[in-house]
């Protein structure tokens, strides 16, 4: 078997058996060829044999080509899954990845995901979802985060009766306290396909949103749905679904809302809660300036 084979065989397994999306597929079959060409590896029991001090080596070498922290913890999650694959395509009885712990990302402001990204987000927890009414429920409540800046305790309370919804939503935040949030056309049109593909009876005072056995929707599902979309965009863990409202917020300052309209569209209780917004608004401003300045 030749590399070529490897590597084809490594694709198929992402797209085919994994359903990774075609970017996170084409991340993680580059990585395997670099890995695989720098160390003359040419058959599974050769990639299996890589041990955690090949991978620190293999990585030491490109970060001297300018690879970044980020780019390097996820180049090494890539490698990972390679052996680990190798390992258990060589009958290994032990097929553990090796322990190495990737370089440490500074935390700070979270970072929003950007509009295209939270459409793909909802897009793709649809197409990885095992059933087509799961998909279609998980897309309604991702863009229902973002488009309407919902609370995920806030979307999960929604009763049947919420499901034909029009352009403003009554919505019940912390402390019973109730508030009217906009709908966008896309979200109404996520929540009515969902509607009319549930399986499950949607009575009027009923949860609108339903787990496969038909009880209430618990938040573990959607934040384990978006987990698996996010490591498919090769999205940072950041990317939870509490970061979609916070998206929602975020943009709608830098399109020009008042901090008073967004702390009554955000359901905060003070003006306080919603100045962190305008935080990560120059954060990002700021590092668009130091990006375009000639002094930057």
């Amino acid at each position: 078997m030749s590399a070529a084979d490897l590597l084809e065989g490594w694709r198929a397994h992402l797209a085919d058996n994994r359903r990774r999306s075609p970017h996170t597929v084409r991340a993680y079959v580059a990585a395997a060829a670099r890995l695989m060409a720098a160390n003359a590896l040419e058959d599974w029991p050769s990639v299996a044999r890589t041990e955690a001090h090949h991978l620190r080596a293999h990585l030491a070498a490109r970060r001297t080509e300018g690879l970044g922290n980020a780019s390097t913890a996820r180049e090494l999650s890539a490698l990972k899954a390679f052996i680990a694959f190798a390992r258990t395509q060589s009958g290994d009885p032990d097929p553990a990845a090796p322990r190495l712990r990737g370089p440490r990302l500074k935390k700070g402001l979270p970072r929003p995901v950007t509009p295209d990204e939270a459409a793909n987000l909802a897009d793709l927890v649809d197409g990885l979802a095992g059933e087509d009414w799961i998909g279609a429920r998980d897309r309604a409540v991702l863009l229902l985060l973002y488009g309407s800046g919902l609370r995920i305790a806030e979307a999960l309370s929604l009763k049947g009766r919420d499901g034909a919804m029009g352009e403003v939503l009554q919505v019940t935040g912390k402390g019973g306290k109730q508030r009217m949030v906009p709908v966008l056309p896309i979200t109404r049109a996520a929540v009515a396909d969902y509607v009319r593909q549930c399986p499950w009876p949607l009575a009027p005072a009923e949860p609108l949103f339903r787990g496969a056995k038909g009880g209430p929707l618990s938040p573990g599902m959607v934040q384990r749905a978006m987990a698996q979309a996010r490591r498919a965009l090769g999205l940072p863990d950041t990317a939870t679904p509490h970061a979609l409202r916070h998206s929602f917020a975020t943009h709608l300052l830098g399109a020009g809302a008042d901090l008073r309209s967004l702390q009554e569209l955000l359901g905060h209780a003070s003006l306080g809660s919603t100045q962190i917004y305008t935080r990560v608004d120059a954060a990002a401003l700021l590092e668009n300036y130091r990006k375009a300045h000639p002094r930057g």
